[in-house]
Parts: structure tokens; sequence; C-alpha cells
């Protein structure tokens, strides 16, 4: 079965990347020669893409475990100093290795500062704190803290690209824009006046309750609820921050004494704080309709006679 060239591809889009494609065409049509394994191979193309998008997130988890078992005490360098360090050395390498684009690179950055202004706020009141010394930091705030937050960035920058994505009734961007900004006003207010985040949960479902998303992982388009996709990226995200605690980066004021899992109620706080990021990249990407062009793969990268 021939597999056609996919000029649209997003790895065309990197050079770094775009040496590899003829090879993995060529691997392709092979896996495509039976249904189990053209399926096996899409399986394990999602999952290269996924690990792919992740990277910026991927490496800061895995600095933040490294550090907390291995970082040498005696340095003169703080651990969090060297996660700065780190963190700011791999933003630069993602640039200079055309891996960001300067526009996402700019959503990223304004993302870091929403997210920097918050952690203040936060580390404030006592919702959190930062164990460690260290010399970058403003107030009781590492500056390697609003990394964590482009990261979530990071991931829907390249997730955007690497899967294509393309929306059916996706609501006007301008909704999420005012959708955001009563969410980002609730993290501060909800301190002294009634929490109103399960009407911002009732307004995301109004918002996304009818939105699929639709994304291509190989030759053809798969598609979800959006509401789905979102739900299941806060959950990663959540898995990410029990890691972060268990490393004691961060910790809340019950974990002080000893690790426990984070509550399970913070998976709302991560979504609707994902709701903001996905606003700041939407801006940029300006979601694209499915059209019926779409609807038709180039050819079935499943054989019909299998």
């Amino acid at each position: 079965m021939e597999i056609p060239d996919q000029p649209t591809s997003a790895a065309t889009l990197w050079p770094p990347l775009a040496r590899f494609i003829r090879t993995e065409r060529r691997f392709a049509q092979r896996m495509a020669a039976r249904r189990a394994t053209a399926w096996l191979y899409e399986f394990i193309r999602f999952g290269i893409k996924q690990a792919w998008a992740c990277l910026f997130g991927g490496i800061m988890v895995a600095l933040m475990i490294a550090t907390h078992f291995w970082y040498p005490a005696g340095l003169p360098l703080a651990r969090y100093d060297f996660l700065f360090l780190c963190a700011l050395g791999l933003q630069v390498l993602l640039l200079a290795a055309r891996l960001e684009t300067s526009e996402e690179a700019k959503v990223i950055l304004l993302y870091h500062a929403v997210g920097t202004a918050m952690e203040l706020f936060k580390t404030s009141v006592g919702s959190w704190i930062y164990p460690e010394p260290c010399l970058f930091r403003i107030g009781g705030v590492p500056l390697f803290t609003g990394f964590m937050y482009s990261c979530v960035g990071s991931y829907l920058c390249r997730a955007w690209r690497l899967f294509d994505f393309r929306f059916e009734r996706h609501p006007p961007v301008w909704t999420l824009v005012v959708l955001s900004l009563a969410i980002y006003v609730n993290f501060f207010a909800h301190h002294y006046v009634p929490d109103m985040r399960l009407v911002l949960f009732a307004a995301s479902l109004f918002l996304f309750g009818r939105t699929r998303i639709h994304f291509k992982v190989w030759n053809v388009y798969r598609s979800m609820p959006l509401l789905l996709g979102l739900v299941l990226v806060a959950l990663f995200i959540w898995f990410s921050e029990n890691l972060g605690t268990y490393s004691r980066t961060w910790i809340y004021p019950g974990q002080i004494k000893g690790w426990s899992m984070v509550s399970v109620a913070k998976l709302g706080s991560w979504y609707l704080l994902l709701i903001i990021s996905y606003t700041l990249v939407a801006l940029i990407n300006k979601p694209a309709a499915m059209g019926a062009a779409d609807r038709t793969p180039q050819r079935s990268p499943i054989p019909e006679n299998v």
C-alpha cells in the first residue's frame, strides 16, 4: 500500500525533525500492510507525538525529581536557582532550534507572568510554600516557578501543531477571554468573597459542551469532546503536581510533616487554569473549523481488504 507524501506534516516545520520524514514513511508503509500493525503504529505514533509535545514539561519534572534525590547539598548554587537556570537555558534552546516560534514564546512568557503573579499572592496567604532558600526569587516565590506554568502553555502550543487541531462548534475566542479573566480573578477573590468556581465550571460546560476537537495522528483525523480532552490534560498536570510535591519542590501546609497525595479538589483548579492557558494559545492559533476536505483522508492508513 502506497503512503503519499505529507507536505503538511508538523515535522516539516521543524528542521531537526525533517530529515526523519522519509525514514518514517518507509517504516509506516510496512506497518500499514495489516490492520493490526496499522492500528499499533498509529497508537505508538500518538504516544510519540504526545511525548514530543510534553518535552519542556517532561524535562522540568525530571529535573525536579533528580535534584531532589541527587543535588549536592554543599554546592553554592541553590537547587531552586539551578532549576531556574536550567529552565531558562531550555527555553532559549527551544527557540534557537526553532522548536518554538517567537509568537508562541510570547504567549508562554505572558502565561509565565500570569502564573508568577498568582504565585506571589498564593504564597503570601499560605496556600503553599517553597521550603528551600534561593537567590533568584521575588518575595517567597523562586523564579523557576513561572516556568512550571510555561510548561502547560508549551505543551498546548506544540500539541496544536503536531496534531493539526480542527474544531466543530468552537465558541468565539472572546467568550473564552471573558471566562479566563473571571477564572483568574476568582483565584484571588475567593479568599475574601464566596468561591465562584462552580459557576465557572458551569460556564465552561456551556461554552465547550458541544465542541469537538479533531486531531490528526497519522493520515486521518480522530475526534473527541474538547471538554474530555481538557479534563485529561488537567489530570496529567495533577499527576505532575504530585511528583512536584513528592520532590518537595513546593509543598502544601498539610505536607510539611510528610508527603501525602495532593487533594483531588486541586484537579478542578488545574482544569480552570488550563482554560486560561488554552485561551492564550487560541488567541494566536485561531481555532480552525473542521472542513469537508479534512474529513477525507489522503489515503486510509488501514487497508480496506484486510
